[in-house]
């Protein structure tokens, strides 16, 4: 195997999807949040800047061909798992999660049978878009991690009139939990907006991909 740049980008993104779950074993939130957050979006920009780079340098090889996509959907479904988890199973995040997931297993079920003809599944601008909104989703998801320990820490052992009127604005605010509070709300409003429109595009694009299978699908008569 070519052991060129953009093959080693992709290798070590790959590697960074299990360690973004491997954070929150070894470090305490918010910390393992925002440790996850740097590694998963250090990762994310792996993926466009490897295949730019193998374009560029025309290092496209069979061996970055069959990683890149792996490496994206490691990425996802380890980050969508992770994010289910420490959300209580909220059902606006574990809905499109699933779906998400759902899809991804679908399309690479479909890429397996389909064997040598699996080429007719080419990644499309579609495709492209989806991965795009689920990273920037769940990047945003883990930032909304953080700001939650961070409102939860500091407004620890206070009594909940207080933090009513800390947050309504009728007690001064000598901790910031008005700011961590907007940052929460953004982030979660903002996430979850995101991932439920990668969620429609996962599944247009998942459709699209089963539409060019059918074909292929049918029994010859």
């Amino acid at each position: 195997m070519n052991w060129n740049l953009p093959n080693i980008l992709t290798l070590l993104r790959l590697l960074a999807a299990p360690s973004v779950a491997i954070m929150f074993l070894y470090f305490n939130r918010p910390l393992a949040d925002w440790f996850a957050l740097l590694l998963f979006v250090s990762a994310a920009i792996t993926d466009f800047v490897d295949g730019y780079l193998a374009r560029a340098w025309k290092q496209e090889t069979k061996f970055g061909a069959m990683m890149d996509p792996i490496a994206d959907k490691a990425m996802v479904i380890i980050a969508l798992v992770v994010i289910t988890g420490f959300s209580g199973m909220n059902p606006w995040i574990l809905m499109p999660a699933v779906l998400i997931i759902f899809r991804e297993v679908f399309v690479s079920g479909l890429r397996e049978f389909l064997g040598d003809t699996a080429g007719t599944l080419k990644v499309t601008v579609l495709a492209k878009w989806k991965t795009t909104l689920q990273m920037v989703a769940i990047a945003i998801l883990f930032a909304k991690g953080a700001f939650e320990h961070y409102l939860i820490e500091r407004s620890m052992g206070m009594d909940q009139d207080t933090q009513i009127g800390i947050l309504a604005g009728d007690i001064e605010d000598l901790l910031g939990l008005r700011s961590l509070e907007t940052g929460l709300e953004i982030s979660w409003y903002a996430g979850v907006g995101f991932l439920w429109l990668a969620m429609i595009l996962t599944v247009l694009s998942g459709a699209d991909y089963f539409r060019k299978a059918l074909p292929y699908l049918r029994d010859s008569k």
